[in-house]
């Protein structure tokens, strides 16, 4: 399990290291002063280190407690970002909260307090899990206790993440398929009848059918996106010389990063990175599987499920395998309250795995609910 740890740690710092030089490339041509991004990324690199060092000190068993206070913590911020003059807007989104010169996300306080509540009430309703109301009624309607107001944000693409994530805790914690599908659905098809309401939405999703037809509006990033892929060709045109970053690609420094990584140092370094974010998952999934307790277990399949499927949503969108949704890639992309939650949650896995290597019998214990015993 050091190995594991150990591995899983070193891999992080490669990313963070990588999303560095490639933040200082991306955002020089943004600003007069090249650096700018770059000195505001580790002054939040600092403080994400800080953050995972405390959490790995703190015993991962005591979020137990904090889980219910530490969630109506969260969606109290998230309505606090659409009440103006506290609330921060951007480009037609109120996801940020202002305190002095620098702004925070709620959200990703509330992709952490998701985690603990599920494993919360997941480890505690394992003998009752397959009811109706602790199964799917009751957790269903925590998820919309998050849902509801990232929508109104509008955030999609962070609903979508987070009740991802929930579904699969909730699979593998031993809720049956069919009704967790069929709640899933209705909830996709709320997700669905928002986005027709929207004439900005829908245009998201024309664009994305027909990117070519709607390259000058819409589909401006998509198409600058997969230009950079092309550009990068195996090996790149070398580093600091994308032509993408130069006002053609919009947010090269956040959330179309990826691509910015692919032109400069090519198609090889770009799969090297989505085979280290894989690694991550074999990782985490590891760690989950050596916990020493039910909690523990999920709280690290949590993270490990966040981190991974927030980097697989990103791949698909900068490639333009789903439409345009504004998640940053965990690590690489620049984003202050991102780093500082991504911290803490490195940290709390390498907690649940230093109390997994003291416990012997874990590895032994079956790691998720038995399915078979239903049949």
């Amino acid at each position: 399990m050091r190995k594991t740890i150990s591995l899983f740690i070193a891999i992080v710092l490669i990313l963070i290291t990588l999303g560095v030089l490639i933040l200082a490339s991306a955002s020089s041509a943004k600003y007069d002063d090249a650096e700018y991004f770059v000195k505001r990324q580790l002054i939040w690199l600092a403080l994400s280190f800080c953050a995972a060092a405390v959490a790995a000190r703190f015993d991962y068993r005591l979020y137990r407690k904090l889980a219910i206070p530490l969630s109506v913590f969260s969606v109290f911020l998230l309505v606090l970002v659409r009440i103006p003059g506290i609330g921060h807007e951007i480009n037609g989104s109120w996801r940020w909260l202002r305190i002095g010169s620098m702004t925070i996300q709620p959200s990703e306080i509330a992709k952490l307090a998701v985690i603990m509540l599920f494993s919360w009430w997941l480890a505690r309703n394992q003998r009752r899990i397959d009811e109706l109301k602790r199964g799917i009624l009751i957790p269903f309607g925590m998820l919309a206790f998050f849902a509801f107001p990232l929508v109104v944000e509008p955030d999609f693409g962070t609903t979508m993440l987070v009740s991802s994530v929930v579904i699969f805790m909730m699979f593998l914690g031993g809720v049956s398929v069919a009704p967790l599908l069929a709640t899933g659905l209705c909830g996709l098809l709320g997700v669905v009848f928002l986005i027709f309401q929207n004439q900005e939405r829908m245009g998201r999703i024309f664009a994305f059918l027909d990117p070519q037809k709607h390259e000058l509006d819409k589909a401006w990033q998509l198409v600058n996106s997969l230009r950079a892929f092309a550009g990068g060709d195996w090996f790149g045109v070398g580093f600091g010389n994308s032509m993408q970053k130069y006002s053609y690609l919009p947010e090269a420094h956040t959330d179309f990063i990826f691509p910015i990584i692919a032109e400069e140092l090519g198609l090889i370094a770009a799969l090297i990175v989505i085979v280290m974010y894989l690694t991550l998952f074999i990782l985490g999934s590891k760690i989950a599987l050596n916990a020493r307790d039910e909690f523990g277990r999920f709280l690290a399949l949590g993270i490990t499920l966040m981190i991974t499927m927030q980097a697989l949503i990103n791949f698909a969108v900068v490639t333009g395998c789903v439409p345009t949704k504004g998640l940053a890639l965990p690590f690489i992309s620049y984003g202050g309250s991102s780093l500082v939650i991504s911290g803490v949650m490195v940290g709390i896995l390498v907690n649940v795995a230093h109390h997994g290597m003291h416990a012997p019998t874990a590895a032994s214990r079956n790691p998720f609910k038995d399915r078979a015993r239903k049949a």
